[in-house]
Order: structure tokens, then C-alpha cells, then sequence
């Protein structure tokens, strides 16, 4: 080759390379804009989710309180803020049908429980969890609980705890009488215990039931007397039977128990009422949820922690039907806008992890209860709740569609899952405690009841 065929083939190796450093020179700045722009991404949708603010809705009961008090630990690790709407039972579901129903928007999460979750389902006004992650282990849910809060094999809801219903008693009042509590006991015994119990001067109240009137209040437990007389909410026909002979007795015997062997005051008695009577050592029985046992058998809140005993929910003529299924879960409106952050809060606060978490920092006793098997697996729960197992056992006995002497046509133990119930029931426990109260007669309640329930029911077309 010649020198000057060397000198041009130089050149262009020279040129070359020149481009090649250019080439090399663009797509380093290429990588530079765009690891800058994927870090402002990052960092936007981090600053987005700490700017995010959940609105929740929820009950003032002390499981819930605790979540509250706890759930400042999920603000750290996510970054997204909360805020809390807490109210009395009946205002909290007025609150939330409301805004739920007219997609308002106010909350992001609400508080429900088995009666809304499946027709709110149906109706499409709460987020399927349907995505859960495999770490949530669902399976370790409740069946029972977890069919509960479905609808056509979606979940809408995910369960906070889960609970039925029993009877707590004073351990040292019964011993000291000479007195033995039944394992099951019926509701004359239950009345014959109060009337040797009762000592008002001593501010000791042989019973305390729920007074207040709402459908999740003193239906709660009146709505039990009048499946174990042997009666139901509705007959094959959907005829409304509040005045049924079965009925008109569990009310009557309701009224006078709570009217002579009660607290003063009580028709504005709700669990919460309850609870602060009984922990404070007022009540010598005491007929509710099975979730209160958390409560009482703690003594950094119970003053009556080493003296409650307790025992299946009573019976009477029928033995079926005296103990109610009952969740308060966590759902996400349609409306919400920000439903994936609300699905992370509600996996974390009923996750395995959180109930481990309240179980070392609060004591087991106070676990959330009902809701998971490995909770009633754990030797430390076993240890430290003593109605751990007939908790579990009363939960999975309940059944919402063998429940009453005769054939009914709804789904439910203490109401119908039927979108217009909660209408009905309110109304019912209305004049229940008009009754209680002695504004009307139980023959006279009962029978408006009943008119107004078969009013709402022809409206809505259950009668061809």
C-alpha cells in the first residue's frame, strides 16, 4: 500500500473514531436524562403517596380504638396520612348508608359489617379484594367469616374481628350466693339468677342487656329472645312476625327482666354502656358480644378481670338461634379515590401481623379476636385468653340459615340480609323501647311494628 493510500486510510479511521466518541458521548447524555427523569418519576409517586390522606370511618368500640392508637406505625412506613371519623354504632351507620348510598365521597374506608357488606356488593358500591397478595394468606381466614362478607364469591370486606355472642358473669357474686351458672343456660334461670343478684343499694345490677334502640343495639339481643321462643323476623310469605305469640312473649319477658333486675336508664344502654357497667363491677351477668371478653379479662381496663366467668348465650323453648354471626370489616366505597392506598391500610390492620403486633404491645388478651385460624392456634393467645375456644366454638356454631323453628326465608340470626331492614329494624327497636320505657304496651309496639314492617315490604313489591 502506498503512503497515500495510508495517510486516507488513517484519515478515515480517525473520522471514524470521532464518530463513534460522538455516538458514545450522545448516549451517555441519553442514559443521564433518562435516569433523572425515572428518579423524578419515582420520587413524584413517593411524594404522591405521602401527600395522600385516607378518610376513615369507624365504631367507637375499644378494638377499634386500639387500631387508632396502633395505626401511626402504618403512617411511618407508608408515608400516606390517616384520618378518623369515630362514632356511636347507629350514627356511624347512618353516616355511612348515607354517603355510600348517594357516592358522596367522604370516606375512603368504612367500618361494616356482615349485613351491608354482601348487598353493598351487590350493589357495586364497595371495591372487590380481589388481588389479595399471597403474604395476606386468606385462607387462614374464617371460612365462616369469610363467606360472611361475600357476594357471588367476591370479597367486599375484609374482617377487623369477628365475634357471636355470650354470657359473662361475676364468678365471686354466684359463689358467694351458692349459685352455678349452666354451661347453657335458658332465660328463666337467667331471670331466677338476677333476682337473687339484684342489690340496687350496692349498686350491683342483676342483668345488663342492651336498651338503646337501633337495629345493631337492642335488636341485637331481643331479636335472640325471639328466635329461642321459637319465633322470626319473617314467615314463608315475608308476613312481617314482631306480634307473633312468640314474639309477644320473649318481649314481655325481656321488658320485665331488664325493667326490674337492670340498670336505671337503661334503654340508653348500648354495648359500650354495658361494657363500662360490667368492667367497672355493676352487673352481675351480662348477655353480649363474645368480643367483650378481650375487655374484660384485661385488667389494665377491667377492675372485675379475675372474677368474670362465662357461658353460652341462653336458650329457652327452642335451643337454636341464641347466638348472632357477626363481623365489623373494613370496605372500600366505589367512590373513594384513592383505593389502592385503602387496600394497603385494610391488608395491614387485619393482616397476621397486626394481630402479633397488638398481641406483644398490648398483651394477648386484647388480640383481635374471631377472625383468624392461626390466632386461635397460637399457644400465647390459648395462654391468655381463657374464652378463646368457646369464642371460636359459639363464631363457627352460628349459622345464619338454620336458625329458627320454623322455615324463614331470609338469610340472617338476628336480621334479614335484605336491603330494606335496616329501615325495619330501627323502627322495631323504636317502639321495643317504648315498651321498655312504658310509653306503650308490648302488645301495642309489637303489632305497629309489624304493620310498619309489612308497609315497608309492599312498597318494596314482596307481595304478589
Amino acid at each position: 500500500m502506498s503512503a497515500k493510500s495510508v495517510r486516507g486510510a488513517s484519515r478515515r479511521e480517525l473520522d471514524q473514531n470521532k464518530g463513534d466518541n460522538s455516538l458514545k458521548e450522545e448516549l451517555v447524555k441519553a442514559t443521564s436524562i433518562l435516569a433523572t427523569a425515572a428518579a423524578a418519576l419515582l420520587a413524584c409517586s413517593v411524594a404522591a403517596q405521602a401527600e395522600t390522606t385516607l378518610t376513615i370511618a369507624t365504631v367507637n368500640n375499644p378494638d377499634m380504638i386500639v387500631m387508632q392508637k396502633h395505626s401511626s406505625e402504618f403512617e411511618a412506613a407508608t408515608g400516606i396520612k390517616l384520618k378518623w371519623l369515630t362514632l356511636e354504632e347507629n350514627v356511624l351507620r347512618q353516616r355511612v348508608t348515607t354517603d355510600i348510598a348517594t357516592k358522596g365521597g367522604q370516606f375512603d374506608i368504612v367500618t361494616i359489617g356482615m349485613f351491608e357488606t354482601p348487598l353493598w356488593g351487590k350493589a357495586h358500591w364497595l371495591v372487590p379484594f380481589d388481588d389479595l397478595p399471597a403474604a395476606y394468606d386468606l385462607n387462614d381466614v374464617l371460612p365462616t367469616v369469610r363467606s360472611a362478607l361475600s357476594y357471588d364469591g367476591k370479597l367486599y370486606s375484609l374482617p377487623f374481628y369477628a365475634e357471636s355472642t355470650m354470657m359473662f358473669y361475676r364468678t365471686d357474686l354466684f359463689k358467694a350466693a351458692g349459685l352455678t351458672m349452666p354451661d347453657k343456660p335458658t332465660w328463666d334461670q337467667v331471670a331466677d339468677f338476677a333476682a337473687k343478684l339484684d342489690d340496687k343499694t350496692k349498686g350491683t345490677y342483676g342483668v345488663c342487656i342492651r336498651g338503646q334502640p337501633g337495629w345493631g343495639e337492642n335488636m341485637g339481643p331481643v331479636g335472640l329472645m325471639g328466635n329461642v321462643w321459637g319465633g322470626q323476623l319473617f314467615d314463608m310469605q315475608w308476613k312481617p312476625q314482631f306480634n307473633s305469640p312468640a314474639w309477644k312473649q320473649a318481649v314481655s319477658f325481656y321488658v320485665n327482666l331488664v325493667t326490674k333486675y337492670g340498670p336505671p336508664g337503661a334503654v340508653g344502654n348500648g354495648f359500650n354502656e354495658n361494657l363500662a357497667l360490667m368492667a367497672s363491677g355493676h352487673c352481675a351477668m351480662w348477655v353480649d358480644a363474645t368480643v367483650a371478653a378481650g375487655f374484660l379479662f384485661d385488667p389494665k381496663r377491667s377492675q372485675v378481670s379475675d372474677k368474670v366467668g362465662f357461658a353460652q348465650a341462653p336458650i329457652e323453648s327452642w335451643n337454636k338461634g341464641n347466638g348472632w354471626l357477626w363481623a365489623w370489616a373494613l370496605g372500600i366505597p366505589t367512590s373513594s379515590t384513592h383505593a389502592q392506598e385503602a387496600k394497603q391500610f385494610i391488608e395491614w390492620a387485619t393482616s397476621k401481623d397486626y394481630i402479633k403486633m397488638i398481641g406483644e404491645k398490648e398483651g394477648w388478651v386484647t388480640a383481635p379476636p374471631g377472625t383468624r385460624i392461626s390466632t386461635y392456634d397460637n399457644p400465647a393467645y390459648q395462654q391468655a385468653a381463657p374464652f378463646a375456644a368457646p369464642t371460636l366454638a359459639a363464631i363457627e356454631a352460628a349459622d345464619p340459615v338454620n336458625t329458627t323453628k320454623d322455615p324463614k326465608p331470609y338469610i340472617g340470626i338476628t336480621y334479614a340480609t335484605i336491603p330494606e331492614m335496616q329501615a325495619i329494624g330501627n323502627f322495631t327497636g323504636q317502639q321495643v323501647a317504648a315498651a321498655l320505657t312504658g310509653k306503650e304496651t308490648v302488645s301495642v309496639a309489637l303489632d305497629t311494628a309489624a304493620a310498619n314492617a309489612e308497609r315497608t315490604l309492599k312498597q318494596a313489591g314482596y307481595y304478589k
